[in-house]
């Protein structure tokens, strides 16, 4: 009825409402960023901005525009209704449906565009892991960019300090700052609770990999696999992975000729989710993950949309809990 009455106040509203969380999320923040992310006008981010200005959301400072706390307050209280009016509530709902799992959370916006919207789905995945977190609970985690933005979001509350976080693979090799073993370490100390890692290479041959399940401290992270009682992890692109992982080409054309299109703890899957290949790993195996109480899957971007409905097809559990943006959810729901 509200629509009825006055039509022109949805867009005002959507509008400003993510100017402003593009500054919280991105601050300090130019004008020039602000209109090159949302795709408007130098005059309505000029406008709009000197608006959120004149009422104390935002603040201006000599490195750019920054959100102030009444703002911070402002966009936590309004997000449900932000979600409600752009339709993103309507597609949590739909997603969560097709996927066939228990819960779908959409931020607005595509990583792909804009990857300061990794930020949004840390802070919603962190968000949902303090709520359902419990006492003395393990919580496996892999590795990623999306996952390891939940660090700025993670703090010492009563939920989280009793946590075990733990590395749920071996180590890429290549890219420190997002794998598991450093993620589990700074999620410990953000939370106050306790971290176990696991530092070895995550593709084994075959005679490696016999060897090392051997191990005591190997045989010690495998019974803790067996406990857990959260994971969090991402959904990966099938190519990237595989190059990221520095697979040999003979393996990359595989997954070429064979359509792989997502990957997740290892996994490679084709666009109807049957699995193709699988790495020799020593982490956690599909199956633990599907015992586990609660799962949080952490990805977005437009270009992620066929590997996230392909993960979803088969091997996802019912019990998952995803965390994507606008960019994801608008190309699984096409």
């Amino acid at each position: 009825m509200l629509q009825q009455l006055v039509p022109e106040l949805s867009a005002i509203f959507q509008l400003r409402y993510r100017i402003l969380q593009t500054i919280a999320v991105s601050g300090p923040i130019g004008r020039r960023t602000i209109l090159e992310v949302l795709n408007i006008t130098e005059r309505t981010v000029r406008n709009e901005t000197t608006l959120l200005n004149n009422q104390n959301l935002v603040e201006t400072t000599q490195k750019g525009m920054i959100c102030t706390p009444k703002g911070y307050e402002l966009l936590e209280g309004l997000k449900e209704t932000f979600q409600q009016i752009s339709g993103l509530s309507f597609k949590e709902k739909k997603l969560s449906e097709i996927l066939g799992i228990k819960k779908v959370i959409i931020v607005p916006g595509d990583v792909d565009i804009d990857s300061s919207i990794k930020q949004l789905l840390g802070k919603e995945a962190s968000e949902f892991l303090t709520n359902i977190a419990g006492k003395d609970d393990i919580v496996a985690v892999t590795g990623g960019s999306s996952i390891a933005a939940m660090a700025n979001f993670l703090s010492p509350v009563k939920s989280l300090g009793t946590l075990t976080f733990v590395a749920a693979r071996g180590s890429l090799g290549n890219e420190l700052n997002v794998e598991a073993n450093t993620l589990v370490t700074k999620f410990a100390s953000q939370c106050g609770a306790q971290s176990r890692t696991l530092f070895l290479p995550e593709n084994l041959s075959e005679t490696a990999y016999n060897a090392m399940i051997q191990e005591p401290m190997v045989k010690d992270i495998l019974n803790l696999y067996e406990q857990t009682n959260i994971v969090i992890h991402g959904i990966g692109s099938a190519q990237e992975m595989a190059i990221r992982r520095q697979s040999s080409e003979s393996i990359i054309e595989r997954l070429r000729n064979e359509k792989a299109v997502g990957e997740a703890f290892g996994y490679y899957f084709d666009e109807n989710g049957e699995i193709i290949y699988r790495i020799n790993t020593i982490g956690i195996q599909l199956e633990q993950v599907k015992d586990s109480q609660n799962i949080i899957a952490v990805a977005g971007g437009s270009t992620k949309a066929k590997a996230i409905l392909a993960y979803f097809k088969k091997d996802a559990a019912k019990q998952t809990v995803l965390v994507t943006d606008e960019g994801a959810a608008n190309g699984i729901l096409n």
